[in-house]
């Protein structure tokens, strides 16, 4: 099976994260695609924004619960941290010798994928696919083509960093997010300026 791994923070889960994953469900691209959510990296520089992982993975459950051929995955918590992508997969090719496993990025991290830690063996090893992001031109070296794909996909200029900054400004973000994921933001108050100086 073609499992399409779509890893990232998703601090918070939003529309455009859905809508990219449906693509590439939806076209065949992957036969399955995890959301796989990435623990709390300690040398990130803005990791007060970042909310507890169990958060994190409950609002991506929310989203990914309905998606025919979706699902959420806590695999890299059971790693060593931080965790690097290509540990990732080849922990994941152990467990699941039968699979045939996708690495699923935007343009963006295209255009920074031979600062990645042992870039060449995820080449070698694995199957890249890239939707594209705006202001992003994406080549692809002809030695690469059996491997790396451009999928047609939507473009969604949407971040969580915009939805973090909206959040804690008091700014509406109904329809940045789907609405349970919303529901569930308000509910635990997460993301709110006031929270991060209460915590100091």
């Amino acid at each position: 099976m073609r499992i399409g791994i779509f890893g990232g923070s998703f601090d918070p889960i939003h529309i455009g994260h859905a809508i990219i994953a449906q693509h590439f469900i939806g076209s065949g691209a992957v036969d399955r695609l995890w959301f796989m959510v990435s623990p709390m990296n300690p040398l990130k520089a803005d990791k007060k924004q970042q909310v507890a992982d169990t958060d994190r993975l409950r609002m991506v459950e929310m989203v990914t619960h309905p998606m025919e051929g979706v699902e959420t995955s806590a695999f890299e918590f059971t790693m060593p941290r931080p965790s690097y992508t290509i540990d990732t997969l080849n922990a994941l090719q152990v467990k699941f010798p039968d699979d045939d496993f996708y690495l699923v990025i935007g343009a963006d991290n295209w255009e920074l994928f031979g600062k990645w830690r042992n870039s060449d063996e995820i080449l070698a090893k694995y199957h890249v696919l890239i939707y594209p992001r705006l202001g992003y031109e994406v080549n692809i070296p002809d030695g690469l083509k059996d491997r790396v794909m451009m999928v047609d996909a939507p473009i969604i200029e949407l971040s969580s960093t915009q939805i973090r900054e909206r959040l804690a400004n008091e700014q509406s973000v109904r329809y940045y997010v789907p609405d349970e994921v919303l529901g569930y933001i308000e509910r635990k108050n997460l993301y709110c300026k006031q929270k991060h100086q209460d915590n100091g």
